[in-house]
């Protein structure tokens, strides 16, 4: 009897010496789970720009081509690339022998037409003088006032031939329509010019055209005036301010887009003609609005059927720190950019926010904040 006791005795503390083992190996298996280093970031109503981006290209405000009339040889040029001109400089001279000789001409063909009609003149007024005095029938002074008319008329007919002769001589000397910079030179000295090939174009970079396209749901929210921030690679994130200008008024047909024009102060000529451009137009701005950054969302996109018609529908993800653990949340916008998302749901005010190390979390997971920022950026 006491032998039974024993074992039983045994059994219990066998028994309880192994669920105390198991309590032991379950309590270190939750103090042992993995933490997870994040970022996070306590979000904070603000003001977040409502803008529309586009890539386009730097134009010239104003650039003329500047031909030759005279299709001869260039016998000075006085310009090269980039030279500041102003309205009237001149830019070349053309060989215009054959103008020089047209001019002689009409000059001479001018100084015989002035002689006869100063011969008609003397018979006209000597008819006038008859006429008067009885001594000339009608008949006879229509005849010489006939005369006297044509005299007239080929005199003025000679001076417009000066004038034209002149006209086509003056445009052996090529100049300056308007004030700007030399963007291209197309010939040298002793080249034939052609009327079909610019001798130079001239631009003026005080002021330069950012032209984009944009949708046609775009229209809604642009209009003539709205402010624009530019970018070219050159130099890198800095900003030139400018306006839209114009905004076409019909859509090109092949594409379904409509041109954008936006003026930029450039008084440094930084920007130059051709440059490729990221255009970023201001539409309106967000007041006391949750914004979330990008880079801390996961995107995912679904098929969605309506109106039989399948669309594809893009869906955004965070992760908040719920105490020491990880809580996903769906987010519903009210307005995005290529930088953030202007949340109507899904967060608030005073929540931290998983910035960085989000694409390793899974719902509950226990998490370390390693930096918190205390503002958004």
């Amino acid at each position: 009897m006491n032998r039974l006791a024993c074992l039983l005795c045994g059994a219990v503390v066998a028994i309880g010496l192994l669920l105390a083992g198991c309590g032991k190996s379950q309590g270190d298996e939750s103090g042992n789970e993995e933490r997870i280093p994040v970022e996070a970031l306590v979000l904070r109503p603000g003001t977040l720009i409502q803008s529309l981006t586009y890539t386009g290209d730097v134009h010239a405000e104003y650039e003329v081509k500047v031909f030759s009339r005279i299709p001869n040889r260039i016998e000075k040029l006085y310009v090269d690339d980039g030279d500041h001109v102003r309205r009237g400089d001149r830019i070349a001279d053309i060989e215009a022998t054959a103008q020089e000789q047209a001019v002689l001409q009409a000059e001479a063909a001018l100084t015989a037409a002035r002689a006869q009609e100063a011969n008609v003149r003397v018979e006209y007024e000597r008819a006038e003088r008859l006429f008067r005095e009885n001594a000339l029938s009608q008949q006879q002074h229509d005849a010489v006032q006939t005369q006297f008319e044509a005299a007239k008329a080929q005199t003025q007919q000679a001076e417009a031939m000066v004038t034209a002769a002149k006209s086509q001589r003056s445009d052996a000397a090529i100049v300056a329509p308007m004030t700007g910079i030399v963007a291209l030179r197309a010939y040298d000295e002793g080249d034939m010019a052609s009327p079909a090939v610019p001798i130079v174009s001239i631009v003026q970079m005080d002021r330069v055209i950012v032209e984009v396209q944009a949708t046609e749901l775009d229209l809604a929210l642009l209009r003539e005036g709205e402010n624009a921030l530019v970018r070219v690679r050159s130099y890198g994130e800095r900003q030139f301010s400018g306006t839209v200008r114009k905004i076409s008024p019909v859509l090109d047909p092949s594409s379904r887009l409509v041109k954008v024009e936006i003026l930029v102060g450039n008084p440094d000529h930084l920007l130059k003609p051709g440059m490729f451009a990221r255009a970023e137009i201001i539409t309106g701005e967000l007041k006391q609005v949750i914004a979330v950054p990008r880079y801390a969302t996961l995107e995912s996109t679904r098929m969605e059927t309506g109106n039989g018609q399948d669309r594809a529908v893009k869906e955004y993800f965070v992760y908040v720190i719920n105490g020491e653990r990880a809580e996903r949340r769906k987010l519903v916008t009210v307005y995005e950019n290529h930088e953030f998302l202007a949340i109507r749901e899904g967060v608030a005010a005073g929540e931290k926010l998983v910035t960085v190390g989000h694409q390793s979390l899974r719902e509950n997971a226990l998490v370390t904040v390693v930096r918190l920022e205390g503002t958004q950026p």
